[in-house]
């Protein structure tokens, strides 16, 4: 399986380059220029951690692999698969390159991948009881698929920009990279409700990939090396996790932001990676 999918990414890879695959690397976060920066937004963060308005929590490594540095890492969640047992549900983005692969969380190997339309940009992606969602960046398309075979079941509308998602077992929960976090109907993708997030009393943006796992929500703040936890009921940030220094310099060469949380079945561990990382990283928040 390994050789067919690097054969079909570098057929893709060829077909990507040009001004396509450059608009793409922007990634996430052009449709929110108004909102803080990413460095007003780590600035405030630590702010509040300074002052005690938060816990702060950091990152202690239990162990490494090795990740697929081509990923353009979106969505990130554990599963089991009926063939290949546990294994990391990923969705990789970029126009042209993006698709919803199947690897295995110890070696890194992609045992099975299906490609999204080259005009679609993959963002995050979660499962449900029986279903994966996966949501796209500005084609305002979600994608319903088989979680044993990646066969799209069925595809839906929405409004407004993709980043991440998860589901906490009642619920799907989305983010747009504004401060708002949206709520949809597991089964028909039907929006539910929302709720703002706020740091210390303040909105907090550019939030990205999530993990909903104990009735919280674990979020990526895009291009910020930190890592919140929100209750979704309030909105409100109760703890921020300092998640820098994962990579050595070497690898950190070729790698782009921190993005991708996975809970495991063990409480309190989660595997993390990035977009183009070449590793990923069995972790508790401590």
């Amino acid at each position: 399986m390994r050789s067919v999918f690097d054969e079909k990414r570098a057929t893709r890879r060829t077909a990507a380059l040009g001004a396509a695959g450059l608009l793409a690397l922007t990634g996430c976060g052009t449709g929110n220029a108004g909102a803080d920066t990413p460095e007003e937004i780590e600035s405030s963060v630590e702010e509040a951690v300074e002052e005690g308005a938060v816990e702060a929590l950091t990152v202690e490594v239990l162990a490494s692999y090795d990740h697929d540095a081509d990923s353009f890492t979106q969505g990130l969640e554990l599963g089991e698969h009926p063939e290949f047992g546990t294994v990391l549900y990923e969705s990789a983005g970029l126009y042209e390159e993006s698709d919803v692969r199947i690897a295995d969380p110890g070696t890194g190997d992609v045992l099975d991948s299906q490609d999204l339309p080259a005009e679609q940009f993959a963002e995050g992606l979660t499962l449900t009881d029986d279903a994966i969602w996966q949501i796209t960046w500005q084609e305002h398309v979600a994608h319903r698929r088989d979680p044993v075979t990646l066969d799209i079941i069925e595809t839906v509308e929405y409004e407004g920009e993709g980043w991440g998602i998860c589901h906490d077992g009642e619920r799907l929960v989305m983010s747009d990279g504004t401060d708002t976090l949206t709520f949809r109907d597991p089964d028909t993708f039907a929006e539910l409700g929302v709720a703002s997030v706020t740091l210390d009393g303040e909105p907090v943006f550019q939030i990205n990939e999530l993990e909903c796992v104990g009735g919280q929500v674990w979020a990526n703040l895009w291009q910020t090396d930190q890592i919140v936890r929100i209750d979704p009921d309030t909105g409100q940030v109760e703890a921020v996790v300092d998640a820098s220094g994962l990579l050595s310099d070497e690898e950190s060469a070729g790698a782009d932001v921190l993005n991708g949380i996975a809970a495991t079945a063990t409480e309190g561990e989660f595997y993390v990676t990035g977009k183009h990382w070449p590793k990923l990283f069995l972790v508790r928040f401590v």
